[in-house]
């Protein structure tokens, strides 16, 4: 009965609601500080499209991303990030919460059902606008990319800018990813990678050098959390 009850389409949006909204009490009492802007700034001010990219364990910090990019960058004002989530029934409940930051949904896997997925990827970056893609999601394995998101770089001909977050005070869930999720009062750090270009007919070994640079923005965000003194970043 219970189980029915919480797989209710009205339980789980009361629950999505609530959930957005401790989210966006998290991001406000943080003390955000932001490393490697240049790396986002180069086509934020052209405002060109990018493919961004983030562990699905740093999912729920990475909105925050677009708040610090819109106040930093106002030409970026018409961008409208696209948020690549799973069909399932989990994600359209990540879609339900992460839709209040300003982000719209694009529902596919890189894997089940690519193709249309793939598709509807290439029309937004054609427009203009960001893709949000977690390589190892919906259900993993945990940070092994698949080649949907290199596939996507080389037919688009669009940058991968590799990202990642941590805060100083998180809880890690019992989930397949060992999700962080951020807790309220405390310091956090946006990270972004250097821009990644993948020629056509070069996705497989453009795999290994996305998961490398996953893993260098997550050890990145986690070394500056346990010493920001030692790290290059800017306050926001």
């Amino acid at each position: 009965m219970f189980r029915k009850l919480i797989r209710h389409p009205r339980t789980q949006a009361a629950m999505a609601r609530s959930l957005g909204a401790y989210l966006a009490f998290c991001y406000r009492t943080t003390r955000w500080s932001l490393v490697g802007q240049e790396h986002l700034a180069v086509f934020a001010r052209r405002n060109e499209p990018m493919i961004i990219a983030f562990w699905h364990e740093r999912l729920p910090m990475m909105p925050m991303l677009w708040t610090v990019t819109h106040r930093l960058h106002p030409e970026t004002k018409d961008w409208q990030p696209h948020v690549l989530v799973s069909q399932h029934r989990d994600g359209r409940f990540i879609g339900e919460i992460v839709s209040r930051f300003r982000l719209a949904m694009l529902y596919g896997s890189t894997s089940r059902g690519g193709a249309t997925a793939l598709r509807s990827m290439l029309r937004v970056l054609r427009e203009g606008s960001p893709v949000v893609i977690t390589p190892d999601g919906p259900r993993g394995p945990r940070r092994k990319a698949a080649e949907g998101v290199a596939q996507l770089a080389a037919l688009s001909s669009v940058v991968i800018v590799p990202t990642a977050a941590a805060t100083l005070r998180h809880r890690l869930l019992p989930s397949w990813d060992r999700m962080m999720l951020p807790l309220p009062f405390t310091r956090g750090v946006l990270v972004c990678g250097p821009p990644i270009r993948v020629s056509r007919g070069d996705t497989a070994l453009a795999v290994a050098a996305i998961e490398t640079a996953l893993d260098a923005a997550c050890d990145a965000a986690d070394g500056w959390v346990a010493d920001p003194a030692s790290q290059n970043s800017r306050p926001l």
